[in-house]
């Protein structure tokens, strides 16, 4: 998971994606949860804590299928290449640029 501006800080690993203060600030308002958009590997999608509605800034991809998940986070994409990037990032690492199309 990325987009908490706490996770810049090594030292708030504990507290990453979790508080009031976790995200932008800014809901994205809806939340498309379908059947039809399930967490496949590689499955790009929103996080919460709680209200779908309320989802800003918190974006995870998925290493493996996600049943679990399916209905309850709204998945809007999919990694299309560089899997095998994505499975070989670590926390440490920093991600500096990500192309969408």
């Amino acid at each position: 998971m990325f987009g908490d501006k706490k996770t810049r800080d090594m030292t708030k690993r504990d507290v990453w994606g979790r508080g009031p203060d976790d995200g932008s600030g800014k809901p994205v308002g809806v939340a498309e949860i379908s059947k039809k958009r399930l967490h496949v590997k590689g499955a790009v999608g929103f996080a919460h804590s709680g209200d779908p509605t309320k989802a800003d800034s918190q974006i995870y991809v998925t290493l493996a299928e996600k049943k679990t998940l399916d209905g309850r986070y709204a998945v809007i994409g999919k990694v299309i290449s560089g899997m095998d990037v994505v499975s070989k990032l670590q926390v440490a690492d920093v991600i500096k640029r990500i192309t969408v199309k």
